[in-house]
């Protein structure tokens, strides 16, 4: 059942005005210019790009600065940095404003990757709420005239909650916005969202828009989710996986204007050839933009009639012919499967320990001795 259109409620981070408050959220090895093109053709909001390392920005890492590179077309033009040290953040920021790269700059503080909070990063690092808080400062001091937004988990686990405290000294340093993923570190993917704790966020911050994150799997969730909360706007990451049309009927359930979405077969198989070659022209090289669009194949065709055999020459091809050769074996009239292609899509797993440095958890305050193995969650390189 659909909900009844919402209330337009523009969504104002900084200068920057939207229409329909809805947000991209960013995720490795997905959110690149390609995928951005795609989601704003069918709708709109603000598109984030995978999460880029200060660290390798600073260094100017080749990959680095190739991910930070949007299209023409991409306004406004959004930039999540990772990171641990303040002084490296501050410098990446000033090298984005400096150089113009972005209108937009966010900071991940929810990433719970074993890899990274095991060195006290992502979502592990609000627990040092004097680090949390100098890094935000100095990023938004750093950023100027461009808003600066953070997006951070409930905490480390259900002991180990920040998510209230991180967001008033987010808000206490100026940031533009704060966006709450309404899991724990410790919950990953699994289990369900808590969208309570968005409210409790919205009634703890009150000066900046509050946005939430989780468990948005279709235009309705999203109005459920403000409805709910009463929260500014939304952050959709897994809900769009193989669904960039999501983002036209979120414009159309908060009554702006859309382009019309008719999911038949045909209509997935066009938007995932345009995918494919939207990657192939930010690569700019065909056979690595086929390889890219492989992990994209079950969730564009989840419940739909695809056989396997054309499920698996979609998932090994390495050419745009080869692609259109095996689109054009399907019965494009198919219908929309229902219920067969909704849910959840992309990662789940289930609660586990998170991974922490040792003794973390024993103070809020960062030890001296710290600070050096916190440069190992500097990521080397960008997108995860």
């Amino acid at each position: 059942m659909t909900l009844a259109p919402a209330t337009v409620r523009p969504l104002r981070i900084g200068p920057i005005a939207l229409d329909v408050p809805v947000v991209l959220a960013p995720m490795a090895g997905i959110t690149n210019t390609a995928f951005r093109r795609l989601c704003r053709e069918y709708g709109a909001g603000l598109y984030v790009s995978e999460m880029i390392t200060s660290r390798a920005l600073v260094e100017r890492n080749e990959t680095t600065m190739r991910l930070i590179r949007h299209h023409e077309s991409e306004t406004p033009r959004s930039i999540q940095l990772y990171g641990v040290d303040p002084r490296t953040i501050a410098e990446a920021v000033r090298i984005i404003v400096a150089e113009d790269h972005a209108d937009h700059i966010d900071l991940n503080f929810g990433c719970p990757v074993p890899k990274v909070t095991r060195k006290g990063g992502g979502a592990a690092l609000p627990w040092k709420s004097r680090l949390f808080a100098d890094i935000v400062d100095q990023a938004v001091r750093a950023a100027g005239p461009v808003p600066l937004t953070v997006k951070m988990r409930k905490g480390i686990d259900k002991e180990h909650l920040t998510f209230l405290e991180a967001g008033r000294a987010a808000e206490d340093a100026g940031a533009a916005a704060v966006a709450l993923h309404a899991r724990t570190a410790g919950e990953y993917y699994s289990g369900h969202a808590d969208w309570n704790a968005i409210g409790e966020l919205k009634q703890a911050v009150t000066s900046i828009p509050v946005l939430g994150n989780g468990d948005i799997w279709s235009a309705d969730d999203a109005v459920r989710m403000m409805a709910q909360t009463d929260c500014d706007g939304v952050v959709v990451g897994r809900g769009c996986l193989g669904r960039p049309w999501l983002f036209g009927e979120l414009a159309a359930a908060f009554g702006a204007p859309s382009r019309p979405v008719d999911a038949t077969l045909g209509f997935v198989a066009n938007a995932f050839r345009r995918h494919a070659e939207l990657i192939v022209e930010f690569y700019e090289d065909e056979a690595h933009g086929c390889r890219d669009i492989r992990k994209h194949v079950s969730w564009y065709f989840k419940g739909y009639p695809v056989g396997g055999d054309i499920r698996t020459g979609l998932a090994t091809a390495s050419s745009l012919a080869e692609i259109d050769d095996l689109l054009g074996q399907l019965d494009h009239t198919a219908p929309y499967p229902g219920a067969d292609a909704e849910g959840q899509r992309g990662r789940a797993g289930h609660a586990k320990r998170t991974a922490l440095p040792d003794k973390w958890l024993e103070s809020r305050e960062l030890a001296s001795s710290a600070s050096e193995m916190m440069r190992g969650a500097e990521i080397e390189n960008s997108g995860g």
